[in-house]
């Protein structure tokens, strides 16, 4: 088929129609990279982004997650090449007893993803998938590895590369989370993105999100200085981390490295050492706890954080996930 010209904002029917054609590869790679090139250079409309999430939720392979299940996952893309910080989070909240289906992968644009981190921490990525239905009802956390979850965009994946760009796939990744979890913390690279956002996911039924960039541009909220914040059905917000009774950091103190030296970090982490990595992770815990209905504020919500880690709870779960999974 001709797909549209993607040089101008698509119809709900054209943006469905062309998703579907390319998830079910009845484009030719060319045609579907220059698509995909053209749109992200003009940049993608609310319609166009829940568009192709709906067509990837259709062909995806889902979990079932008890009630109240939450993600925390960022778009990536962001070039700074931190510490594994949303894979912390997950842990810490799944502590406070909030189950977290946690959607990721492995690295796109930094040394280690979330995938390649909780490997190095000894997690088996296969069993891990298989038993994610088991581990969330059991410890309240697991791991959905993208790859396993959406063979459709395999196809897509080495054009995806070539662009050498982010592209709307970077955009759609959180919302597609195998479990259909209803509520999230995503962040987003791309500040002047997240009132698009926050709109296409309230075109998806989304039932509450807060969506975070930080100015520098991360994918979540910076411990280095201001960063904007959207929950659904509000306006937006500024905050810092003093908003939440932690001190800045800069964001070199939270540089990452390899899969090992990222390991390392987050165990060390979890057995309660301070500094920019935990008050980070405090930070965006927070967040998450909130859109959870666990945290009342964002004091409250760093607090109830820093308690699953100091009582060694948030590295009892860790451990006892590694071995389910062995």
């Amino acid at each position: 088929m001709t797909l549209p010209d993607a040089a101008q904002p698509l119809s709900p029917e054209q943006a469905t129609t062309a998703f579907d054609a390319l998830l079910d590869g009845a484009v030719g790679d060319d045609a579907a990279r220059d698509f995909i090139l053209t749109m992200s250079l003009r940049g993608e409309t609310a319609i166009e982004i829940a568009a192709a999430v709906r067509a990837i939720r259709a062909r995806m392979i889902r979990v079932a997650a008890p009630d109240g299940a939450i993600d925390v996952c960022g778009t990536g893309g962001d070039m700074s090449n931190s510490l594994n910080v949303s894979t912390a989070v997950a842990i810490v909240v799944a502590a406070c007893d909030v189950p977290v289906a946690k959607h990721g992968n492995r690295a796109a644009s930094s040394q280690a993803g979330g995938a390649d981190t909780l490997e190095a921490l000894g997690l088996d990525l296969d069993r891990a998938s298989e038993t994610a239905e088991a581990t969330l009802a059991e410890f309240g956390i697991a791991f959905l590895f993208a790859q396993k979850h959406h063979p459709a965009l395999a196809r897509l994946a080495p054009i995806r590369r070539s662009i050498q760009r982010r592209t709307i796939f970077n955009l759609t990744g959180p919302a597609c989370n195998p479990a259909g979890v209803r509520r999230q913390l995503i962040g987003i690279a791309r500040p002047d993105y997240l009132p698009i956002y926050a709109d296409a996911l309230a075109m998806l039924g989304t039932e509450d999100a807060i969506l975070v960039a930080g100015d520098e541009p991360l994918d979540e909220l910076s411990i280095g200085g201001p960063s904007t914040v959207i929950r659904l059905g509000h306006p937006p917000e500024r905050i810092t981390p003093a908003d939440a009774g932690l001190p800045t950091h800069p964001l070199t103190a939270i540089r990452g490295g390899d899969a090992a030296y990222n390991a390392q970090a987050l165990r060390r982490l979890l057995m309660g050492e301070n500094g920019a990595y935990r008050d980070a992770v405090l930070f965006n815990s927070a967040a998450a706890l909130i859109v959870a209905r666990h945290a009342r504020d964002w004091q409250d919500g760093v607090e109830e954080a820093a308690e699953a880690v100091d009582k060694g709870l948030a590295k009892a779960l860790l451990d006892c996930w590694i071995a389910y999974c062995a």
